[in-house]
């Protein structure tokens, strides 16, 4: 385990905008209680909590990576519109203990869905 610092910053804020995931028009989750995670010089990711997805789209794969400074990270698969998005979303379901806000939140990967910030 790795804690964040001067060398590798990672910040939590809450997101002051609605966050949307949809796939082909299929809205996967919806909230206006998204964080976003800056990590380094990554981009910035919206972690959206579980209660505001529609779980009964997901499945959870066999993925399991691995993050020095978060943990585990745990895989779902979008089903929905006729399709399967395999690995879309990854959650750390038991993260380390500097990053417990993101717990029981999803991010998803912005090549697989469509990711806005709407008013």
């Amino acid at each position: 385990m790795k804690l964040p610092g001067p060398d590798h910053p990672i910040t939590i804020t809450t997101n002051p905008r609605r966050v949307r995931v949809s796939v082909g028009g299929v809205v996967i989750a919806e909230s206006t209680d998204a964080l976003t995670l800056k990590e380094a010089s990554y981009p910035g990711v919206n972690y959206l909590p579980r209660k505001d997805a529609n779980m009964a789209l997901l499945q959870r794969s066999e993925r399991v990576t691995h993050c020095p400074y978060k943990g585990d990270a745990n895989y779902f698969s979008i089903v929905a519109d006729g399709k399967t998005i395999a690995d879309a979303i990854w959650t750390y379901e038991a993260p380390f203990p500097a990053m417990t806000e993101i717990s029981g939140h999803l991010a998803f990967y912005p090549d697989k869905v469509k990711i806005e910030e709407v008013a």
